[in-house]
C-alpha cells in the first residue's frame, strides 16, 4: 500500500502541540489525519535551505525512499510532514532508512504516551 501525498497548502499546517522527531537529515511532524483511514504525507524542501534544484530534488528522492522503507512504522491516524535539512545530501541510503526508523518510533511512542 503506497500512502497519499499531502498538496494543500493549508493541511501542511502544524499546531504547538504536535509532535516532532528531530534527525540531523530531516524534521517530521505528525498530527491528526485528515482522513483517519488514508493517512498521508508531505515534503518540505525549501529553495531556501537547497539553491539548486537539483539539490531539492535528490533530497526529494531520498526521503522517499526511506518513507517507503519504513511505511509500516507509520501509524494510519497521523499525516506525516518531513522538513529537509541540509545535512541530507550527505547521506547515504542506509544511514538514512536508519534515520527514519528511530524518527517514526520516536513518535509512535510519543503517541503512546500520550494516550
Amino acid at each position: 500500500m503506497t500512502r497519499d501525498t499531502i498538496k494543500n497548502h493549508n493541511d501542511f499546517a502544524m499546531g504547538e502541540n504536535d509532535p516532532v522527531a528531530k534527525s540531523a537529515y530531516f524534521l517530521v511532524r505528525a498530527k491528526a489525519a485528515k482522513f483517519p483511514d488514508d493517512a498521508r504525507y508531505g515534503l518540505i524542501v525549501t529553495k531556501k535551505t537547497f539553491k539548486h534544484a537539483v539539490d531539492r530534488n535528490r533530497a526529494k528522492r531520498l526521503l522517499r525512499d526511506w518513507i517507503a522503507f519504513n511505511e509500516s512504522m507509520m501509524l494510519p491516524q497521523w499525516d506525516y510532514v518531513f522538513i529537509a535539512r541540509r545535512a541530507i545530501l550527505d547521506a547515504d541510503r542506509l544511514t538514512g532508512r536508519v534515520a527514519m526508523k528511530k524518527a517514526l518510533n520516536y513518535l509512535r511512542k510519543q503517541k503512546a504516551d500520550g494516550e
